[in-house]
């Protein structure tokens, strides 16, 4: 509820601060005194521009601004509401991180303000930080709605009529079974829409990777061949000269009289039979077999070496070929055979995950095509709950025009199907974007076009309800509404200008009755009346008067209790004549 209005340097108004309460607070003043500019005031701080004047014009003479702030308070079931919650997670989400630090069942609060200079310019916050007017409209319209000369009024907008009619027959279970499978039936035809869009580029990455795993595979790549084919290269570009110089070589160290061999051998048996007598030769001997031992192992390896050797031009050929293959793929794919070989495996590997797409490609399909149905299945059940309350509510609503005097008022819901948007041309065959598009009649709040149609007098078709008369009349409307949609209230407090203009004594404790019975449901309403009928109703009386003082006119407003709210209720009865029959009509209003 709105707690506290302060307002300073507007118009008349030097500095004002009202504390509003929860239930009816009515204001009461007489003509002239400044009731519009109190609820200009409060316009102000929910963003709108001021009533017939320029900014700049409103602010007091002398000042440098004109100030207007007021202080919220939500119990902890109204901040958690969803509407106001998600918004406040959208745009202002440090409010949320502060209100999760306080006790469950502490009161949230919320401090808006504007200010606008002489010069025009206009400044908003929430809570101390700085928002654009936009922002500052958006946040009160979840807090205040005020009816009378506001042509912003949220009733007015069909979101709102819808709201409230899935509030009137507790349609929120429906309608959040509904939302979990629109959400469901949008993911999946997404993900059918990415898929058809790729496909071509799929189609061709398939090719391209087929074509490259064939490639590779047919030239069965080894990381240890280029090196194994660059050795059998250098030995046979030189198989005679190795095989001329390896054969004098083997004829030194083993077949030659004396050989090299041979030479070692008898000075190892020299050593041999002296190391056991002289200890000093015995390290000598042992090195002396060593040697002898690898030369024969050299020897023998030469000599297996020597007797592979083979001079084959048509292998060299071969070798020789086979490493300008291999030369050309390193160059073709940026790598060497180590990385052709693991490119090979990714190829393999990502042609798997491309082929399994296609499978969950046709399963998906079906998948869209069930929630399709599914989502159409909740829409329908939507829609026709919302049709069976039609009958109700516009029945509630007729009892409480009557009761306000709008008898020969008509009242009707309009709930159409929302057509779906056909975004292909006549002739194009229908593609999974196309079906994407055709979900959007499924918005978030359903597949009806829900709006709230009004004839204030007979004889006249019925009209949107932001089309109905304004002033007064459509106050009482919008009365008529709340009442009967009392207990499903989505918007804390609720601001009647004029509602009782036009209204006779007959009608104006029934108007009064109205309004105090919507404020018993745990809503604040704040009323501006001239009726004392509704005044006495009020659970809170304040009285806005002008005074001139030291040359200026200031406009001043004071919360009436006791004799002096008996005396205000009495003069409106009397219209400024005081005398003990209005007093004693006064007192027996209050009484009741």
């Amino acid at each position: 509820m709105l707690h506290e209005l302060v307002i300073e340097k507007l118009a008349l108004f030097e500095r004002a601060t009202l504390h509003f309460g929860l239930g009816l607070n009515v204001v009461t003043g007489e003509t002239g005194a400044g009731k519009s500019l109190l609820v200009g005031a409060l316009e102000l701080l929910l963003g709108e521009r001021p009533r017939g004047a320029s900014q700049a014009s409103i602010v007091r003479k002398g000042a440098q601004e004109a100030r207007v702030e007021g202080r919220f308070q939500l119990a902890p079931a109204k901040a958690r509401a969803r509407e106001l919650s998600e918004w406040l997670a959208a745009n202002l989400p440090l409010v949320l991180e502060e209100w999760s630090k306080l006790p469950a069942d502490e009161d949230r609060e919320l401090i808006l303000g504007r200010t606008v200079s002489a010069e025009g310019r206009s400044r908003a916050w929430v809570d101390q930080r700085p928002v654009t007017a936009k922002i500052l409209r958006e946040l009160s319209a979840l807090l205040v709605e005020i009816h009378g000369q506001n042509e912003h009024q949220k009733l007015l907008d069909p979101a709102e009529q819808r709201r409230l009619l899935d509030a009137f027959g507790e349609l929120e279970p429906l309608l959040e079974a509904y939302r979990a499978q629109r959400a469901r039936a949008f993911e999946l035809e997404g993900r059918l829409a990415r898929f058809e869009s790729e496909t071509r580029e799929r189609r061709d990455r398939l090719d391209l990777l087929r074509y490259q795993a064939r490639e590779l595979a047919e030239a069965r790549l080894s990381a240890d061949e280029p090196r194994e084919l660059e050795r059998e290269r250098e030995v046979l570009r030189h198989a005679a000269e190795l095989a001329t110089q390896l054969g004098a070589l083997t004829q030194e160290l083993r077949e030659a009289d004396p050989s090299a061999l041979d030479l070692l051998r008898r000075a190892l048996r020299v050593l041999e039979t002296w190391e056991n007598r002289i200890a000093a030769l015995a390290a000598p001997a042992e090195s002396m077999r060593a040697a002898v031992a690898h030369l024969e192992e050299a020897a023998a390896g030469v000599a297996r070496f020597q007797d592979g050797l083979e001079s084959s031009p048509e292998r060299l050929e071969e070798v020789e070929a086979r490493l300008y293959e291999l030369e050309k793929l390193e160059k073709k794919y940026r790598t060497d055979v180590a990385g052709l070989v693991a490119l090979e495996r990714a190829i393999s590997a990502e042609l798997g995950a491309l082929d399994a797409q296609d499978v969950d490609e046709t399963e998906l399909a079906a998948q869209c095509e069930r929630a399709r149905s599914e989502l159409e299945a909740a829409a329908a059940k939507l829609s026709q709950a919302r049709r069976g309350l039609r009958k109700r509510l516009v029945a509630a609503v007729h009892r409480s025009l009557v009761e306000l005097g709008l008898e020969r008022a008509v009242f009707d819901v309009r709930i159409e199907p929302r057509a779906a948007p056909d975004l292909r041309s006549p002739n194009a065959p229908r593609t999974r974007t196309d079906e994407l598009a055709r979900l959007r009649r499924y918005a978030t709040d359903g597949a009806d076009d829900v709006e709230f149609f009004l004839s204030a007098n007979p004889g006249e078709e019925p009209q949107p309800l932001r089309a109905v008369a304004s002033g007064g009349e459509a106050a009482r409307i919008m009365l008529a509404l709340r009442t009967a949609l009392a207990l499903r209230q989505t918007i804390p407090t609720l601001v009647f200008d004029e509602v009782d203009a036009g209204v006779g004594g007959r009608l104006g404790p029934k108007v009064g009755e109205h309004l105090r019975a919507l404020a018993s449901g745990g809503h604040q309403i704040l009323c501006v009346t001239h009726l004392p009928a509704i005044a006495a109703l009020a659970h809170r009386h304040f009285k806005v008067e002008k005074h001139v003082a030291g040359g200026r006119t200031r406009t001043e407003v004071v919360e009436l209790a006791g004799e002096p709210r008996v005396e205000e209720v009495a003069d409106m009865i009397a219209g400024g004549a005081a005398h003990a029959t209005a007093r004693a009509e006064a007192r027996r209003l209050l009484a009741q």
